[in-house]
């Protein structure tokens, strides 16, 4: 299921087999919350700018349109027309981050939904339920996410709480994956990793939840609110505790540096919504920096947002045109910017596999970063 290819130092190289197809590691999976990408992105979209995982949220989709109309549709591949792998969080995040009036049990979570107000309960197996019904490649364990400015008893109970919901998360999977009408069988569970910046909590927690022997495992908890110098070093202290055999997955970041950093750390997943949203606001990355689109010094530019780049975008548009659609509302304009940043991710990541490959990846990195910090655009 999990092959390493390629080490150097901690960094892995290496392939992971799915039910919906193979990947290649390291790999940034494109944010699709409510089964889109936001700026008007479509499934043939994906496939052109060489996406291999889509990510989509438990929560949202449970919210709006509903998880059961979902699987009566024949599930979350088919309703999207995704034929490659689809990963799911499990709607912990949102609940912490976005419910109102939550209330934390040894059961669950017991919120009002953002969109409506109306009571919703969601637990290990709600979570579990929702993701089978959606049928996604990897659904991720049901968690909290604590702040990383919470106290430490805060944390230590929230973890073995955590701990304990895995065990639940991971018994209703297996008995979702036996019934007759599940829609996908094959559905692997990620167990998740938490504790803040507790470096002996998150090194204790990542033992744990290793005998669990899941297919996979992520850090959660990271890029809300940290350093990114705590965020490196938490991956420093938690890796290497973390099964080497099976993919490691830094939730939610982040920058094209955190990738970067992260890969050299043992990281083989990563996804952000960072390229969507900034592309949405006329902000695309280049190999030589972020660029504001919306600036006047590119009223007239007629480059592409970067010279030699094969996305959509740079292949048919200047800077000039994409400015003036982005200040007209055009949504073309935000279209063209997300599939830029997207592509710029995937082409990185695509980079990055070459690097380790070739057995040259921290030479690539630091060639990479000096060149992205110098803003010679």
């Amino acid at each position: 299921m999990y092959k390493v290819l390629k080490r150097e130092g901690m960094a892995k190289r290496a392939e992971f087999t799915t039910v919906h197809g193979t990947v290649q590691t390291p790999v940034f999976m494109n944010v699709g919350t409510v089964a889109a990408i936001k700026g008007a992105v479509s499934t043939e979209d994906l496939e052109g700018i060489h996406t291999q995982i889509e990510l989509s949220n438990t929560y949202h989709l449970h919210v709006r349109p509903g998880d059961t109309l979902i699987k009566e549709l024949g599930g979350l591949h088919k309703f999207m027309s995704w034929d490659k792998p689809i990963l799911t969080d499990s709607g912990g995040f949102q609940v912490f981050s976005l419910a109102k009036l939550r209330k934390i049990t040894e059961e669950g979570v017991a919120f009002q939904s953002h969109i409506d107000g109306r009571k919703i309960f969601m637990g290990p197996e709600e979570s579990m339920q929702i993701q089978s019904n959606l049928g996604s490649t990897i659904a991720m364990a049901f968690d909290e996410c604590p702040s990383s400015k919470a106290d430490r008893q805060y944390v230590q109970n929230s973890v073995d709480r955590t701990t304990r919901w895995l065990q639940r998360c991971k018994d209703e999977m297996n008995r979702l994956n036996s019934l007759e009408d599940t829609v996908n069988p094959n559905q692997l569970l990620f167990g998740i990793n938490q504790g803040a910046i507790f470096s002996d909590i998150r090194i204790e927690h990542a033992k744990r939840i290793s005998e669990f022997d899941l297919p996979g495992y992520a850090v959660g908890g990271l890029a809300v609110g940290e350093t990114h110098e705590e965020m490196y070093q938490v991956l420093e202290d938690v890796v290497p505790h973390l099964p080497a055999d099976k993919p490691t997955y830094l939730m939610g970041v982040g920058t094209p540096a955190n990738i970067l950093e992260a890969v050299s750390r043992g990281v083989d997943f990563f996804d952000c919504v960072y390229p969507s949203r900034n592309g949405r606001h006329g902000h695309v990355y280049t190999n030589h920096g972020k660029l504001n689109l919306f600036n006047q010094k590119f009223e007239k530019d007629m480059r592409p947002i970067e010279e030699g780049c094969q996305c959509p975008a740079c292949r048919r548009y200047s800077r000039a045109y994409i400015r003036h659609l982005l200040k007209a509302k055009e949504m073309l304009g935000m279209r063209l910017c997300v599939l830029h940043n997207l592509y710029f991710y995937n082409t990185m990541m695509t980079e990055i596999r070459d690097a380790l490959d070739a057995g040259n990846y921290e030479a690539y990195k630091k060639y990479k970063l000096e060149n992205m910090s110098r803003g010679l655009v």
